[in-house]
């Protein structure tokens, strides 16, 4: 947080520690509007285990349909990571080996509960599935 605070002069959230699965984490998100930078921080084995250092994991959109979403992805090339659905959190990650990071997909039906906590009175953003439509 304090070297992004730094060098690109973003302010910060509190962080919020919360618990997915068997994985307990803390989130925290850069304040003042879009873009958003998300820093995540979780346990070993979990879907943000940073054992091996701090990295850029991925970059997150927006989408009417995960599942749709998915499989447009998976049939680009782009596997399936992880999954937060079966734990009841809508949203995928998506392995992009040719960067070495991830592209998360995240129910649209999500955005005003994000805006309220993280940027209270900011404007909805267009899902990425409408964005393709023109």
């Amino acid at each position: 947080m304090q070297d992004l605070q730094h060098s690109a002069g973003v302010a910060w959230s509190d962080p919020l520690s919360d618990r997915l699965g068997e994985w307990d984490y803390r989130i925290v998100f850069t304040t003042g509007g879009p873009p958003f930078i998300e820093l995540i921080e979780g346990p070993a084995g979990s879907p943000w285990d940073a054992s091996a250092g701090a990295r850029f994991d991925h970059i997150g959109f927006w989408t009417s349909d995960i599942g749709q979403g998915s499989r447009r992805l998976e049939s680009e090339g782009l596997p399936v990571d992880f999954s937060g659905c079966p734990y009841g959190r809508p949203f995928a990650y998506h392995r992009v080996d040719s960067i070495g990071a991830r592209i998360e997909l995240v129910d649209v039906a999500r955005q005003d509960s994000f805006l309220n906590r993280w940027h209270p009175g900011g404007e909805s953003m267009p899902a990425i599935d409408e964005i393709s439509k023109g």
